[in-house]
């Protein structure tokens, strides 16, 4: 496929490339329909609409990605084709922007337990004062020499077991739900997550829910019953069987079926634009997906 529609720029806290860089590479890799779907923000989403306006090589579809919890589920919506004049997004950033920087004190506090001390200070010198997160807690302690000899870090070194991806790994490992430094933020319930979008003339779908919902699969169904118009049913993080499965769950209901990376750059090494698992038995149910998505984007102007 020659799209992706979730892809993540600097102006989330764990991606590292601006808008420009990307859709050089989007050009470069042959990728001609994307969504910018940054953390909380649609920043990234405005700069991108500019720039795309003028790049008639592009078809660009208005994204963002929102932080949410369903039933003490965290999880991820993708809103697309949302309004950007308004300043629901900008107060939403904001409000996600405190929760997360609150927490970083027992993020601190939990890795100390568990036996890995980092400095604060220069954790927050790094972060540019903005929330630092796990991958960078990562990044920063596997610089330091001085930590290499803690069997906690060993997994996330060259050679170690974890070391393909040894940022995210140790967000995964260490700060994700259910993991020994996890820290509860309170997010949007995944029904206000829904009507922000939809207040919002957006489209909302429910990002890698293998990832967030593993063993449990079938709660899909309670979220496209609860307003979601579809699932990212082809990223980097389903299997086979969960592609097939949340494929089958979209098609039978007749909704939206969408695509995309997850590129956030080195914290995702292994993750490019515009590659993740496909089935080809659904490229017509995921062309016609996108059409639609599309064809509404141009109905509806965003600056």
């Amino acid at each position: 496929m020659k799209a992706d529609l979730h892809i993540h720029s600097l102006y989330s806290n764990d991606g590292e490339l601006g808008i420009p860089e990307i859709l050089k590479k989007c050009h470069e890799s042959g990728v001609d329909t994307i969504s910018i779907t940054d953390h909380n923000c649609v920043r990234g989403t405005r700069e991108a609409a500019r720039l795309t306006a003028e790049d008639h090589g592009i078809d660009f579809i208005p994204g963002i990605e929102i932080d949410c919890n369903y039933m003490g589920t965290d999880l991820h919506l993708l809103g697309y084709q949302v309004d950007l004049r308004g300043g629901d997004f900008d107060a939403l950033e904001k409000s996600v922007r405190k929760k997360y920087m609150d927490a970083v004190p027992q993020m601190i506090s939990n890795l100390e337990r568990l036996g890995i001390g980092i400095d604060p200070d220069e954790l927050m010198n790094r972060s540019g004062g903005e929330p630092p997160t796990g991958e960078l807690f990562a990044e920063l302690l596997l610089e330091h020499p001085d930590q290499h000899s803690n069997p906690r870090l060993k997994p996330y070194l060259p050679g170690g077991k974890r070391s393909d991806m040894p940022l995210i790994n140790f967000y995964l490992d260490f700060f994700a739900q259910g993991k020994p430094a996890y820290v509860k933020i309170d997010h949007l319930d995944f029904k206000d997550a829904v009507a922000l979008v939809r207040n919002n003339g957006g489209i909302p779908i429910v990002a890698h829910p293998g990832l967030n919902l593993e063993g449990r699969e079938e709660v899909v169904n309670d979220l496209m019953d609860l307003g979601s118009a579809g699932i990212e049913v082809f990223n980097n993080y389903h299997s086979n069987k969960q592609v097939a499965y949340f494929a089958g769950a979209t098609s039978k209901r007749g909704a939206l079926m969408t695509c995309g990376s997850d590129f956030h750059g080195k914290n995702k090494p292994l993750i490019s634009i515009g590659q993740y698992s496909f089935l080809e038995s659904y490229r017509e149910y995921l062309e016609r997906s996108l059409t639609t998505i599309l064809e509404l984007v141009q109905d509806k102007p965003n600056l």
